[in-house]
């Protein structure tokens, strides 16, 4: 259950300075009410599922005409900053701003392939489902149905057993471009950046199970990374008809190719100054206040800034840690406690 704003006393036995303290630490049970999450912390999907409710998403005139240049040449937008400053988010404002629809989420580590993006055959599943036949139907099962020989592929569905990837199914063919968030490219192997670069050319790809069926097969329905949604694949072959919006991020932790790096436009993205940051606070909370006040986003958060900005020019600190803070002031939470601003705003980097 939860209630707009911060937790009243009356609500959780509490009064005063302690009305914000959901978990009191002494073992004892209570009735709590929650207050309403941060903004970009509520989730629009039903029960186990869902993302974060799009919000404001602010950049400089000078990124913006990156974004728009990456855009018009169809090409790859390499975003690279440090942490927090928006490189993810990005990809989200772009889908939400051009109405695109839900962004394609690629995560990448250092297992992670080329393949995996694409599609995956489950052939394990379908050769289990095979036996299972066999074992139903006997030994006949799947070579003939009546006076028609049936093929293994039809009686089987092999479609069943494909789904395309998020960068697969971004090369579906649509009416609008999908966007695909290849997220912390640099943490793959060092080989990803080039085994990209032929998907990214030509714009398609192709399934080799199902290349190899008969013609009287070519056309096949499979999975595609978006639930509960199939596509029909023909051949064996994926050819986008729009090349997706493709943002992909970086920490700088490894250089990229200059084959690929040539492929791609380029955005760096600054840490926000502080005029920025005031904007960002503003359009993140000054929409969730009952009463709709302009600035109020703002109001009695002054030390947060000057204690943000401080700490971020001695080490790593993110934007949403500024607007965590900000969060918890406004809901009426003591950030003056032992170690709770420090918690709150602790660095990124270094020691901890």
């Amino acid at each position: 259950m939860t209630a707009k704003g911060p937790v009243k006393g009356h609500e959780n036995g509490d009064s005063g300075a302690d009305a914000w303290r959901l978990f009191r630490g002494d073992g004892q049970t209570r009735t709590t009410v929650f207050p309403q999450a941060p903004p970009w912390r509520r989730f629009g999907g039903s029960a186990g599922g869902g993302t974060p409710r799009p919000r404001p998403y602010l950049i400089g005139p000078a990124e913006a005409d990156v974004v728009n240049a990456a855009l018009l040449l169809r090409r790859p937008l390499l975003v690279t900053g440090q942490p927090g400053t928006g490189k993810s988010s990005l990809a989200h404002a772009i889908a939400h701003e051009l109405s695109l629809g839900r962004v394609l989420h690629w995560p990448v580590n250092s297992r992670t392939t080329l393949q995996d993006a694409l599609y995956r055959y489950d052939a394990i599943g379908r050769l289990r489902e095979t036996n299972l036949r066999r074992d139903r139907e006997g030994p006949a099962a799947g070579t003939g149905r009546g006076d028609r020989a049936v093929a293994p592929e039809e009686s089987l569905g092999i479609g069943s057993y494909v789904r395309l990837g998020p960068l697969g199914t971004a090369l579906v063919p649509s009416a609008k471009p999908r966007v695909l968030l290849v997220d912390e490219l640099d943490k793959g192997d060092v080989d990803l950046p080039n085994d990209l670069l032929n998907v990214f050319e030509e714009g398609e790809f192709e399934i080799s199970e199902l290349a190899r069926l008969p013609e009287d097969h070519a056309r096949v329905r499979v999975m595609t990374a978006d639930p509960q949604t199939w596509t029909e694949v023909v051949r064996g072959r994926v050819c986008c008809s729009e090349f997706p919006v493709v943002v992909i991020t970086s920490n700088g932790e490894r250089d990229f190719p200059p084959a690929f790096l040539r492929r791609c436009v380029r955005l760096d993205l600054p840490e926000p100054d502080e005029e920025r940051l005031r904007a960002i606070v503003r359009a993140h909370l000054d929409a969730d206040d009952a009463d709709g006040a302009a600035g109020s986003g703002l109001e009695g958060v002054d030390d947060l800034m000057r204690a943000f900005l401080a700490r971020r020019a001695r080490g790593e600190l993110a934007t949403d840690q500024l607007l965590n803070a900000v969060f918890l002031r406004r809901g009426g939470v003591d950030l003056d406690a032992e170690g709770l601003l420090d918690a709150v705003l602790h660095r990124l980097g270094g020691t901890v």
